[in-house]
């Protein structure tokens, strides 16, 4: 058992990636479900988690909002005829209790419970003893405290085989995705929780079939330890979710031509030439630390003289000059206009902050935010 910033995750459990969730959106019939399960376990044996909503938490009433209890059981004797474990999502504690009931293996939180820890505490009095896998998926906006909490709450319930899913957040403008990818976040969490599994739901950040393999090769690439894929045997027919669900052939078809690659390798060659590009960038980060020091000094003499003029500390037109010089000066050098403007608002946050310690030292105490 290991106990990182105050998370007790089960390390034997941890190891045992990856953890794969393949399976509909929805448990929508008893033939449905089995069909894809058939289909799945052709392509690839047992060797992954079949995963199908049984309760669906729809935004408009109308819409299919799952089988419910009645589905159980049907998850129950697939996984009696397939050697599959069985998950599905919980919302509240009367889920808990009746998947526990139905020998379900891994439950997941979605999206919309995390964003209230009322809901998340109430599932985690109620899986208070049990044994069970839990996953909980970002909340639906990108606040990583609340991800945080969830876990938190449910990891202090006793339950030490826990994950996290990112499915992406959902913003204004997430094209092409569904749900915005902010990996960033991800990794984020995995810094925090470093023990702690993290598996990608590639069909809710892509909402698309064409968009899948690029999600799923990006989380590979980032060393998640898992994916979730919603497969379904007619996907066409799909009661929720059709325009993101891929057959089990196409589900084979991705994981067979993704690249999986290593964390590491003995390669003794490769250990040396990164440690001297490394070496290489730590020398240009110090420098870089030394010349951000230096302009902050320049910025604190800025702060001086508009403390003796009494000028304000924020200059619009200054600060637009700096921008687009900036994004000038990136776009030459090949980097991104949307990472110059997030290094330099971050620069400009802290301009502003070191100007007004020079300019209201009485205030040096109080939080900034």
């Amino acid at each position: 058992m290991s106990e990182q910033q105050g998370l007790k995750i089960d390390e034997a459990w941890a190891s045992n990636k990856p953890f794969n969730f393949f399976g509909p959106c929805s448990a929508e019939s008893p033939d449905q479900l089995r069909d894809t399960a058939k289909g799945i376990w052709e392509q690839l044996g047992s060797a992954f988690i079949f995963r199908a909503g049984v309760w669906k938490p729809r935004t408009r009433p109308n819409s299919f909002e799952g089988a419910g209890i009645a589905a159980l059981p049907w998850l129950k004797e697939v996984k009696d005829e397939f050697g599959f474990k069985i998950s599905t999502e919980v919302a509240n504690a009367q889920h808990v209790e009746h998947c526990l009931k139905n020998e379900v293996d891994v439950l997941w939180i979605g999206a919309r419970t995390t964003v209230s820890p009322f809901a998340v505490q109430e599932i985690a009095e109620a899986l208070k003893g049990a044994n069970v896998s839990v996953f909980v998926k970002n909340p639906i906006h990108a606040d990583l405290s609340l991800w945080m909490g969830a876990l938190e709450r449910i990891n202090k319930a006793g339950i030490t085989k826990l994950g996290a899913i990112h499915r992406g957040f959902h913003m204004l403008d997430s094209a092409p995705y569904r749900n915005l990818p902010i990996w960033k976040l991800a990794m984020e969490l995995k810094q925090t929780f470093d023990n702690l599994p993290i598996v990608c739901d590639a069909s809710h950040i892509s909402g698309k079939p064409t968009l899948i393999p690029h999600v799923v090769q990006k989380s590979l690439d980032l060393n998640m330890d898992g994916l979730m894929i919603e497969t379904h045997c007619q996907p066409q027919l799909a009661l929720s979710d059709a325009k993101q669900q891929i057959t089990p052939k196409e589900l084979f078809d991705l994981l067979t031509h993704v690249e999986v690659r290593q964390s590491t390798t003995n390669n003794q060659e490769f250990v040396s030439k990164m440690e001297e590009l490394r070496t290489m960038i730590d020398a240009i980060d110090d420098k870089a630390l030394d010349l951000v020091a230096r302009r902050m000094n320049l910025v604190q003499e800025i702060g001086n003289y508009k403390k003796d003029n009494k000028v304000t500390i924020f200059q619009v037109e200054r600060w637009r000059k700096v921008l687009e010089r900036s994004t000038a000066k990136g776009h030459d050098l090949g980097l991104s206009q949307e990472f110059i403007k997030s290094l330099f608002d971050a620069v400009h946050h802290e301009s502003i902050r070191q100007q007004n310690s020079v300019m209201n030292p009485d205030l040096k105490r109080h939080k900034e935010v």
